[in-house]
């Protein structure tokens, strides 16, 4: 399979989508769509998680209800199996909580006449050294 040329479009286009359902709490279950039952891989804050139904217990089971959210850049690079690979730098804050830098990696696969969120690597830029 080829590179896909359009992957810029579809990395900001996945990112403005995903972003979207996200930042709702009534709206979050529908990332379960993004997901593939069996092979899709999201790590949050370092937790290992496999299988949509799994992805969207975690995200489901977060506590914050409003989200404040800055996108600093999206990168996307193409992939040789067609797929894209996504890269978000951003701020965010939850509820009343200090807003924070954030890093959110995306690997869309392609599945037909679309893709699939296949790995999701989210973590917040918290330095913890002593």
């Amino acid at each position: 399979m080829a590179l896909n040329p359009q992957y810029e479009e579809i990395g900001k286009g996945f990112v403005q989508q995903y972003y979207l359902l996200f930042d709702n709490p009534s709206t979050r279950s529908g990332l379960a769509n993004f997901y593939n039952v069996e092979t899709s891989f999201m790590t949050f804050e370092g937790q290992q998680i496999q299988g949509s139904l799994k992805i969207i217990e975690k995200l489901q089971s977060l506590a914050f209800q409003k989200i404040n959210r800055i996108i600093t850049s999206v990168d996307s690079q193409p992939m040789f199996d067609g797929g894209v690979l996504i890269n978000v730098l951003g701020r965010l804050q939850c509820d009343d909580d200090p807003p924070h830098a954030y890093n959110q990696i995306f690997v869309l696969k392609p599945v037909a006449n679309s893709f699939y969120c296949a790995h999701d690597i989210f973590r917040l830029n918290i330095h913890d050294t002593a």
